[in-house]
């Protein structure tokens, strides 16, 4: 595994703000910093759709001038943060990924951007998506491959594969992504990070939508915490959103403790992909560590049907095939052939399909809830394979499996469970294996308190040296 340095872009958004309280460090010193790793990293690993190092570094200063006077604007004043490029920024296109698409413009920031901004993150610009977010991959018709910082022939995972390659490889500490079946906890997996699919409506939207949820991708669960704390603050544009809580201190200063939670260990999807062997046995040694500290620990039977996975795919296909035709037949072309296989494979479903697949969610939602409602936690992996190469769009290359790999992922997205993922091993040749850390409703607190007390007491042997250069490798820094 590569060896993680001491430098600015390696430490997290809790140390970078103590750091700047302290004096010891300021936020320019923390952007030139991000800013060198960028310079050397991104050709890459194409992580950016839009990199706007100069207004970053404004920014920063204005943030250096407030932790001068002591008044920050909030928890993450000078933090270096990134967000997907389809959370909107004013003046910025959003394409979603797509070389077919003519990119929104939006005249005002979305709610997540918002909030980053009034406390104070420093924004480098926004990350890479695949097309219309519809593949767990770093593959776009727009923007190419988006590579693994662990190993470049490997995927980041997707759809937020820009902000799980800036969050791996130093471009800061802090990312938000997009989740609607598994996008920020399948980079997560594949790229050895802390991740939180928020409970639905906790973080708000300014375009909600059933399943979506935006989070936080980070190395640690104190900073996915700490992000958490600044994007679900209430907007009134998210008519889905859930009444203001005071996430402020997420969590307690030592990790809490799991002596006596019942914990489900949820090994078999009932669907898609077979596990393979080794996240089997990692996600098995993970849930032993729970148990060793007193957690009771019980098989949690399948709860999610081959149907219900068909059904929801192809609910998904019929929704981008109606963007896919309202498209001119010369952009058509510029979209990425997987996708347009993808939804010219539902051009003949009916009306009444549509709906029969969106009462078999509605069934989904009341058996994920069902099946965990008396467990505190549900511990299982998060994608049933390791990473893949790059170039696939999907984890089985290039041919039509539909959603195969996301039976423990969709799920949460459904019932609107808030889902984290951690690392909690690795396999034989070095890829990163994912934990999935599930609650009950809202219980956003608890799954992130969960998750930061395994990365206390995880193995050495499954926690991440994060790939992110020396400072000595790079030979100087700029912004």
């Amino acid at each position: 595994m590569p060896h993680s340095s001491g430098r600015p872009a390696s430490l997290t958004a809790t140390e970078l703000v103590a750091a700047y309280a302290s004096g010891d460090l300021s936020p320019v010193d923390a952007l030139e910093d991000v800013a060198a790793v960028i310079e050397a990293r991104e050709p890459e690993l194409n992580a950016f759709w839009q990199l706007d190092l100069e207004s970053a570094l404004t920014a920063a200063r204005a943030s250096e001038q407030r932790w001068d006077r002591g008044q920050p604007a909030g928890p993450i004043d000078g933090v270096p943060v990134t967000v997907k490029e389809n959370l909107a920024r004013a003046g910025v296109p959003m394409p979603a990924g797509n070389a077919g698409v003519e990119p929104v413009v939006p005249t005002r920031s979305s709610p997540v951007v918002e909030r980053v901004e009034e406390s104070g993150g420093v924004i480098l610009g926004a990350t890479v998506m695949p097309d219309w977010g519809m593949l767990s991959s770093g593959v776009s018709s727009l923007h190419g491959v988006t590579r693994s910082p662990w190993n470049t022939s490997l995927t980041t995972g997707g759809s937020s594969s820009g902000a799980g390659a800036a969050a791996a490889g130093g471009y800061g500490p802090l990312h938000v992504g997009t989740d609607i079946g598994g996008s920020i906890r399948l980079p997560g997996t594949w790229l050895g990070l802390t991740t939180l699919k928020p409970s639905a409506g906790r973080v708000p939207l300014d375009t909600p939508y059933l399943g979506r949820a935006a989070g936080p991708l980070a190395r640690s669960a104190r900073d996915a915490a700490l992000l958490l704390s600044v994007i679900s603050r209430p907007d009134v544009r998210d008519w889905t959103s859930l009444p203001p809580e005071d996430l402020g201190t997420v969590l307690p200063p030592e990790p809490r403790d799991v002596r006596g939670l019942r914990v489900g260990l949820h090994l078999d999807a009932g669907c898609g992909l077979p596990l393979e062997p080794e996240v089997h046995r990692a996600v098995e040694a993970a849930a032993a560590v729970f148990a060793e500290a007193g957690a009771e620990v019980e098989l949690l039977p399948p709860f999610m049907t081959p149907r219900m996975l068909h059904d929801l795919d192809e609910f998904w296909r019929v929704r981008s095939l109606a963007d896919f035709q309202a498209l001119s037949p010369a952009a058509r072309e510029r979209v990425l052939p997987f996708i347009q296989r993808w939804v010219l494979a539902v051009r003949d479903v009916d009306g009444t399909t549509v709906l029969r697949d969106y009462a078999s969610i509605m069934a989904l939602q009341q058996a994920t809830v069902t099946a965990t409602e008396p467990y505190d936690l549900v511990l299982s992996p998060v994608a049933p394979v390791t990473a893949f190469a790059a170039d696939w769009p999907m984890p089985w290359g290039d041919e039509d499996r539909g959603m195969a790999h996301i039976g423990f992922t969709a799920p949460y997205n459904m019932s609107g469970q808030p889902a984290a993922s951690v690392n909690c091993g690795f396999t034989r040749d070095g890829r990163t294996i994912g934990l999935q850390v599930s609650g009950r409703r809202f219980d956003d607190v608890g799954v992130l308190s969960a998750v930061d007390w395994y990365e206390a007491h995880r193995p050495e042997s499954a926690t991440p040296a994060w790939p992110i250069p020396e400072m000595s490798d790079l030979g100087g820094s700029h912004a």
